[in-house]
């Protein structure tokens, strides 16, 4: 299972949010590039950064930011947050983002992200679906749709899909753990690669992920409040090979 550490931006800085709720934004560091460095010294291979300015304004902003931390780590960086436009992607991918991942553009402009699907290939586009309930939520979680979780994530299997981030807002940024039931649902249902976010709060949450078939899993303020060490997260690197 991949360890996804992960960094979320308000202008260029490292912060998280509660439920993806702006007004609870906390920042943990002035640089997300030490944070970068930090997860790599640990053996950590991928990032995943989300763009909260560019989630909220509906096209990408932080690019200099993965651009930086393309440019002085070597980490495998997906990339998403307010990528709505044929532009937008090229920037992200020009920037460095090895995978970037789209949701709201899934929701409202399927014709895009399809075309993204054919243009790039299921192994650069990851599918964001974001659920409030069992509802896909999009714009930086300020809205929801009317499509249901089993139905987005099996229309585009249907047209491609490898990868899958599904996050439960519920559980995000609430250290209370994630999703097991939904996970377990989801790929009893339909077989992805499914990445878990949200909620992690302790190390042995990994392991039964991993038990269910997850094939990765985002960490985000279970690293920054200390309840997960990356002194851990390099051990289980070591002995799993990832």
């Amino acid at each position: 299972m991949r360890i996804c550490p992960a960094i979320d931006l308000i202008e260029g800085k490292c912060v998280r949010l509660s439920k993806g709720d702006y007004a609870t934004k906390k920042i943990y560091n002035e640089s997300p590039l030490e944070v970068a460095k930090a997860f790599e010294a640990h053996g950590i291979e991928y990032l995943h950064l989300v763009d909260l300015d560019g989630a909220k304004s509906k096209h990408i902003v932080n690019y200099k930011v993965l651009e930086t931390l393309a440019s002085q780590t070597s980490l495998k960086i997906d990339f998403g947050g307010g990528l709505k436009s044929d532009q937008d992607i090229k920037i992200a991918f020009e920037s460095g983002a090895v995978q970037i991942t789209g949701g709201s553009i899934a929701v409202k402009a399927p014709e895009i992200f399809n075309n993204w699907l054919k243009r790039y290939g299921a192994e650069k586009i990851i599918l964001g679906a974001d659920v409030k309930g069992l509802q896909i939520a999009t714009d930086g979680w300020l809205e929801t749709s009317d499509q249901s979780l089993f139905e987005f994530v099996e229309y585009y299997k249907s047209q491609g899909v490898e990868y899958v981030i599904c996050t439960d807002i519920s559980k995000d940024g609430m250290l209370e753990g994630p999703a097991f039931a939904l996970y377990q649902k989801l790929l009893a249902k339909i077989q992805i690669k499914l990445i878990a976010s949200g909620g992690i709060s302790k190390f042995e949450e990994l392991l039964e992920l991993a038990a269910l078939g997850c094939e990765g899993v985002i960490i985000g303020k279970a690293i920054y409040e200390n309840r997960i060490s990356l002194k851990q997260l390099e051990k289980y690197i070591i002995e799993n090979g990832n």
